[in-house]
């Protein structure tokens, strides 16, 4: 509490301070501008920015175009509080005020809600898609569960695209850049007759990879995608409008690379084992080696939305009903070298079809301003968590971990005995099966009273009820060519003679063990076993209520009180059979000023405490008595407290400046793993991060205007614990620090014509040409010596040229 109310005081502070510039005086009543007011549906209703009583950072159309974004990973550097990584699109993962789910299995969801036009997107693997004709996202920061419902317990993302409107539209955009980058988007808006539009919209967007591969000269890192969006209004009655939409998102690129930080020796000798991170090699001198059969990263997804609204009087009908359907692929090299004898890849593939309806009242009652409504979402997922490796590598793991290289061993005593065949040289895949069905009923409702002119009181609450059925199957190891060999009745007898019961280890599973669950029940009455499926069944409810109360200091400025729960509904580890976890509830309470300094200004300040209870991690640890490290769920309760600032300005016609900053200070309030207890340390989220920019227009006197945009984004260093450096987020090596502080600079020169039909325009993503360690993978560091990272993208530059009717 001390904290909270030195955060609280330092917000009053500021709000006191800034409050007294609302007299004139940023400048002259001649050379000022005004801000266009900002719409936001962040209450579910249609309300100005400065009106709403919530954390919000509002990215326009305008600033997508400036930063030449081709997806919300693109711009979330520039969003302090919200961090997302879209280097896997279909295994992103958001990041709102320190709060996110590592674990992308079906089996848990995500902390943070994201929503396209009011539907939600579940699973990661539609969680990022490409922009197209998007109006404004909004980022509510803090939990929003009883607005938005499940899953939103760190925030969420609303993501609007544009309407059919009455208009007749026309827009070509082709952007040309470095790395044969190739974006074209068309959009056509066609008032059809006076009571129905169509709007459609398509994109086509490929660039050939900035990595090469050392030995193949194979590009890494291309993209290749595609997406269309066609949505037809129809009025179909005076009050009563129907706007059906049809989304199509395709993806077909490559997965991410990996690059190998450890120094690897000519074959046979094996790298060492541990690796020592004094040892490391510059990742971004790196020759870059990936031998990962059949390298791809795939999704196509299908949504269709019907939205109908009707006014009964004073009273607002919304139905919104959504159908969708995606599948994807994830094969990718988890080694960082093109040895057989040090190979691994995995393939996570999903495949998941969800239904969603919501039903919504509001209106208005005397001093009431209210909305009410009931949902219910349900989902199918199936996800197979695929590895593979070969016979030698497999050879290489027992020889780290057990100094028994029982292949090679094999091979000898089939040698000395003139048998002419081999263990080694053979496949050796595993597989973990998962499907899911998952339902979701809730009741919702949210009353804002205006108790008096400047007083308004909110009251919201959401009940919600899930039902999760999940099951594991996990069948022995697949190795068809090692079997061939070990089927002969000369070499099974020679190997049995000679290896006893050490044969058996060529027939265990190392990946997907499950000899430490043995005997585990399951749900469906049988225990946990190798090649028999396990099933679990479980409910949950919540309740999520939200008080606000915001007070009106003047026409210009208002300061707001609230408090909100939010919580992730409870689920299951996709990789450890038989387990379950209960739901994760967030409570936040937050004060803020919203001001408007004038006419060309305004300011926000907020400051935030959270408690974060029963947080689900997944952390790579090596079990006891295993020698593969393997996913497990580690839970933690959390606690936050920061502030979060933003200001806007548009002191002379023509100039607009901006700057946005979130301090943080987040801590593990209980967090004991198997060899350590974090509570009391950092979670590794950095104390600061900001953005700033200015955009200025230059009219040429009848020969259209140069418009240049310049914006900074800055994320602080992160803040290490004692099982940082194991999880790979904080290493000290010669040559890099994943836990550094982080800076990008886009740079955005355009021209436009008098009637500003046409646009061309010069981008420079990434200015400097700041490059950084993402974070070392140690998925093989532990088993065969490997460890590997990722890197940031370069500069990179390109030429826009628009036409628009």
């Amino acid at each position: 509490m001390i904290r909270m109310e030195l955060c609280l005081k330092a917000t009053l502070a500021a709000g006191v301070a800034m409050a007294a510039l609302t007299a004139p005086g940023l400048a002259t009543a001649q050379d000022a501008t005004s801000l266009d007011e900002i719409i936001v549906t962040a209450q579910g209703r249609e309300q100005g920015l400065q009106d709403v009583p919530i954390t919000i950072s509002v990215v326009t159309s305008g600033t997508l175009e400036a930063l030449a974004a081709d997806d919300i990973g693109d711009i979330s550097a520039f969003v302090p509080g919200l961090s997302v990584s879209n280097g896997s699109p279909t295994q992103a993962r958001y990041n709102i005020r320190g709060v996110s789910t590592s674990d992308f299995g079906v089996g848990t969801d995500p902390a943070v809600g994201v929503y396209v036009d009011g539907v939600y997107a579940a699973r990661s693997g539609a969680g990022l898609l490409a922009f197209s004709d998007v109006a404004r996202i909004e980022v509510l920061k803090g939990p929003q569960g009883t607005l938005f419902g499940r899953n939103s317990a760190a925030g969420a993302v609303s993501i609007t695209t544009n309407k059919p409107g009455d208009a007749f539209e026309a827009r070509l955009g082709l952007r040309l850049g470095e790395y044969d980058k190739r974006r074209i988007e068309g959009l056509i808006n066609l008032p059809i007759n006076d009571v129905m539009a169509l709007r459609v919209n398509a994109l086509v967007n490929r660039r050939d990879g900035w990595l090469t591969d050392a030995a193949t000269g194979a590009d890494y890192d291309r993209e290749d995608n595609w997406a269309a969006r066609a949505a037809l209004r129809w009025d179909v009655w005076p009050r009563t409008r129907a706007i059906l939409s049809w989304t199509h998102d395709e993806i077909d690129q490559d997965a991410r690379p990996a690059i190998g930080v450890a120094p690897i020796p000519a074959a046979p000798v094996l790298p060492a084992f541990p690796s020592d991170p004094a040892d490391y090699t510059n990742p971004f001198e790196q020759r870059v080696l990936n031998d990962v059969i059949d390298n791809h990263e795939t999704r196509r997804l299908d949504e269709g939305t019907l939205t109908i609204t009707h006014a009964f009087g004073d009273i607002d009908f919304t139905s919104l009903t959504s159908g969708r359907y995606f599948v994807t692929e994830n094969r990718e090299d988890e080694d960082g070298t093109n040895r057989p004898d040090l190979y691994f890849d995995t393939n996570n593939r999903e495949r998941n079809r969800s239904w969603y309806q919501e039903f919504r009242l509001d209106g208005e009652w005397g001093a009431f301003d209210w909305i009410a409504g009931a949902s219910y979402y349900t989902e199918h997922a199936d996800q197979r968590s695929d590895t593979w490796a070969t016979t030698d590598s497999i050879n290489t793991i027992l020889t780290n971990a057990a100094g028994a290289p029982l292949f090679s061993l094999a091979d000898m005593i089939l040698a000395s005995a003139s048998i002419p065949a081999s263990t080694l040289g053979h496949g050796w895949q595993e597989d973990m099966i998962n499907e899911g069905d998952f339902d979701a009923t809730a009741v919702f409702a949210d009353v804002i009273w205006a108790a008096t002119d400047q007083l308004n009181l909110t009251f919201g609450l959401r009940y919600t009820r899930d039902e999760k059925t999940f099951r594991w199957l996990n069948d022995r190891r697949i190795a068809p060519g090692l079997d061939a060999v070990l089927s002969d009745p000369t070499v099974d007898f020679v190997l049995t003679t000679y290896m006893g019961p050490a044969l058996g280890y060529l027939y265990a599973d190392y990946v997907f063990d499950l000899s430490g669950l043995a005997g585990v029940p399951c749900d469906n009455g049988v225990t946990v076993q190798e090649g028999v499926e396990c099933e679990l069944s479980d409910t949950w409810e919540n309740l999520s209520p939200r008080f606000v109360a915001d007070y009106q200091l003047s026409d210009d400025a208002m300061v707001f009180f609230s408090y909100a729960k939010g919580y992730k509904a409870g689920g299951f580890n996709s990789v450890e059979v038989a387990s379950r976890f209960d739901n994760e509830d967030v409570q936040n309470f937050e004060i803020g000023l919203k001001s408007d300094l004038g006419a060309n200004a305004r300011f926000n300040i907020s400051a935030f405490q959270y408690d974060y209870d029963g947080k689900q991690s997944i952390r790579l640890v090596t079990p006891a008595g295993s020698s593969v490290p393997q996913y497990l769920i580690e839970t933690s309760d959390d606690e936050a407290w920061g502030v979060d600032m933003q200001l806007d300005m548009e002191p002379v016609e023509g100039l607009s400046l901006f700057a946005n900053a979130q301090y943080i200070d987040a801590t593990y309030k209980r967090k004991v793993t198997s060899t350590e207890d974090l509570s009391g340390q950092p979670t590794g989220e950095p104390l600061w991060s900001a953005a700033a920019g200015v955009s200025y227009r230059h009219d040429l006197a009848g020969k259209g205007s140069i418009d240049m945009q310049l914006i900074h984004a800055y994320r602080g260093e992160g803040r290490c614990n004692t099982t940082s450096t194991g999880q790979g987020s904080c290493l000290q090596t010669p040559w890099f620090d994943p836990a550094e502080a982080q800076n990008r600079t886009d740079l955005r020169l355009y021209w436009r014509t008098p009637s500003e039909r046409y646009q061309l325009g010069v981008y420079v993503n990434n200015l400097f040409d700041n490059q950084y360690v993402t974070g070392v993978n140690n998925i093989t560091a532990s088993t065969l010596g490997t460890p590997f990272v990722n890197l940031t993208e370069p500069r990179m530059w390109g030429l826009d040229l628009t036409w628009t009717y």
